[in-house]
């Protein structure tokens, strides 16, 4: 077994020598992307709103503490792209005159319409260019003027997560899902085939973002670049490998190269749900180093660990759709300790549910799987 488990007689020797001093996460965070065997696993949860309450009410905590760190998980510093001061927010009702709007509906910075669903925080949402008949009618958007947007607090988040021993890190938005979003779902993959220079516009547009802000990261001494676009379904892409290569993969390795000629040390987390294992080599090949969620429901993630394992970081793997939700605390735990097993020998291992979670899953559930990972310590290597 990989699931080292602290037992009476380990806590008795350690308790006649000196106590060892514990990583801080941003080394454990180092040994487990250079293949190294942290002092203890790196993992950790996300939860939605109503799920996050009831945690808290179960736990006693005050309504705002901070789940993450009551449970000890994966909590990197984190930054993103800040509009200037002036930045106004353009007028997007013109693109839904034909569109009923009831309370609680609301714009995103896309333009991008919401409107309340009936369940929990989920919206229904509508695109704005989803009427878009041209070229011209893309061209005309208001797009933002990337270049005005702020970096300048990068480097000073850096350096507070460093001196505290964390991870820094610096998100991205999306560009696949983004264009499809403003232009429509169907009406973006038709594109692709019918008018090829519309979704290639849109893209980048995004693309020029992603890079601006990468580039600005990696000259800050950025450790965690986070990335990705939902590119697959249950079974396999949503469209043909040839269509990801000329519209995503390209764009996406002009972002990696560029950051990476700033930072080389920077690491590159992927982040894409479904099957994705048509292209996880050529990720690979231009410069992801950690993927998540790699969801068990969909792929086989011991086979990736042998055939990419010495390349790669697994994030994820715990699934939501299947062992969260629907499983006993004991599958919970079975399943820490199977992912150990067979994914963590060589340290290169962060253990996550493959989503949010939503509210069905059950509290005993998201507290075994706490208890697991604090358990399966992985010694240092």
């Amino acid at each position: 077994m990989v699931c080292y488990i602290y037992v009476e007689s380990v806590s008795i020797m350690m308790s006649m020598e000196e106590d060892p001093m514990p990583m801080t996460e941003l080394e454990r965070f180092r040994a487990t992307v250079e293949h190294r065997r942290p002092d203890r696993l790196l993992f950790y949860m996300n939860f939605t709103a109503d799920l996050g309450r009831r945690v808290r009410e179960h736990l006693g905590l005050e309504p705002e503490a901070n789940l993450g760190a009551h449970f000890g998980t994966f909590g990197p510093r984190s930054a993103r792209i800040e509009r200037p001061e002036d930045y106004a927010e353009p007028d997007w009702s013109v693109y839904f005159e034909d569109v009923a709007r009831p309370e609680g509906s609301r714009f995103d910075g896309k333009g991008c319409l919401h409107i309340p669903a009936s369940e929990y925080h989920f919206t229904h949402r509508i695109s704005p260019l989803r009427n878009a008949s041209s070229l011209a009618d893309i061209e005309s958007y208001p797009w933002p003027d990337w270049q005005k947007w702020s970096t300048a607090h990068f480097a000073a988040m850096v350096e507070e997560a460093h001196a505290a021993g964390r991870v820094a890190r610096v998100s991205l938005t999306h560009m696949y899902e983004e264009a499809w979003q403003v232009r429509g779902y169907q009406e973006f993959l038709m594109d692709m085939i019918a008018e090829p220079e519309w979704p290639h516009y849109i893209l980048e547009r995004f693309k020029q973002r992603n890079k601006l802000v990468a580039v600005a990261a990696a000259r800050a001494g950025v450790d965690l670049l986070h990335t990705g676009d939902d590119v697959a379904n249950q079974n396999a892409l949503m469209f043909s490998i040839e269509h990801w290569r000329e519209f995503i993969k390209s764009r996406w390795a002009e972002v990696y190269a560029a950051a990476r000629a700033e930072n080389p040390d920077m690491q590159i987390w992927y982040h894409s749900d479904g099957n994705i294992t048509e292209i996880i080599p050529e990720l690979i090949e231009i410069g992801v180093d950690i993927f998540n969620p790699l969801q068990p429901e969909c792929v086989d993630v011991a086979g990736i660990k042998r055939r990419y394992g010495s390349r790669i970081v697994i994030d994820g793997t715990i699934g939501t759709q299947t062992t969260m939700p629907f499983g006993s605390p004991d599958d919970v735990r079975a399943c820490v300790r199977e992912r150990v097993e067979t994914l963590g020998a060589d340290g290169a291992l962060i253990l996550s549910p493959t989503h949010v979670l939503e509210p069905e899953v059950p509290i005993p559930n998201i507290l075994a799987f706490a208890e697991a990972c604090r358990e399966c310590a992985q010694p240092v290597g």
